[in-house]
């Protein structure tokens, strides 16, 4: 059955006040979704929403078939959060967490789990390793492991190549690209205007006076587009 999120007419906010309004989109099974837009426009308001941490001020936000929990998140790292003394088999492992339920130990499948997402995105020799001392690119790739271990079917990725080196996130890009061709969906916040638009099926554009939502070439061709590609230095699209 596929799957997908519905967003209809959905107002997100805080008891101050609205931060972005009228939001109209749908994410189906297979779908590459990036989300753009200016600091502030409301992008983080919105991953709260699409993770069920916060319901719209009006509208709605529905999943149909599988529910918010279901969302394997990959979210800004902090530098703590860098820093952090576990090994990557265990830091894989706590993605398998809301899958114990009261069990309070792992099974055998939730370690095969952990170690064929270690093997998909090739970190499985660093298993052993200490994560604050791996590349921020291999940390990356332990997170999103981390995050398949939640779930299958959708990832919602915030920021993910920021702090990396050209070459660690065109790897990362590929990764999360090869990831979708898989049949993962994938819903990505981003500033990188290039790569939104070479990977991505779908844009979805949150600004105070301008929202979009549609296929890439439509956002291309749309005055929305437009204006934000010159705005951030123009492409070859």
């Amino acid at each position: 059955m596929s799957k997908r999120i519905i967003c209809k007419n959905a107002s997100l906010g805080y008891e101050d006040g609205v931060v972005t309004e009228n939001l109209n989109f749908t994410v189906n099974s297979g779908d590459y979704l990036c989300i753009l837009g200016e600091n502030g426009s409301g992008k983080s308001t919105l991953i709260k929403a699409l993770l069920g941490l916060r319901p719209p001020v009006s509208g709605e936000i529905k999943w149909e078939e599988f529910s918010a929990r279901e969302i394997g998140y990959l979210p800004q790292q902090t530098p703590v959060q860098r820093d952090f003394p576990a090994s990557v088999r265990e830091i894989v492992l706590s993605g398998c967490l809301a899958r114990c339920g009261l069990r309070p130990f792992y099974n055998k499948a939730d370690r095969k789990l952990a170690e064929d997402n270690m093997k998909q995105l090739h970190i499985e020799n660093l298993a052993d390793r200490c994560y604050r001392e791996l590349s921020g690119g291999q940390q990356q790739r332990v997170l999103l492991a981390r995050a398949l271990c939640a779930t299958s079917e959708m990832l919602l990725l915030d920021e993910p190549v920021t702090g990396l080196d050209p070459k660690a996130q065109n790897d990362l890009y590929e990764l999360i690209a090869s990831l979708n061709r898989k049949g993962i969906t994938i819903i990505m916040v981003s500033h990188d205007i290039g790569s939104s638009l070479k990977y991505a099926s779908h844009i979805l554009h949150i600004a105070k006076k301008q929202l979009f939502f549609g296929t890439v070439n439509e956002y291309i061709n749309s005055k929305t587009g437009r204006d934000f590609i010159e705005t951030e230095g123009g492409f070859n699209v």
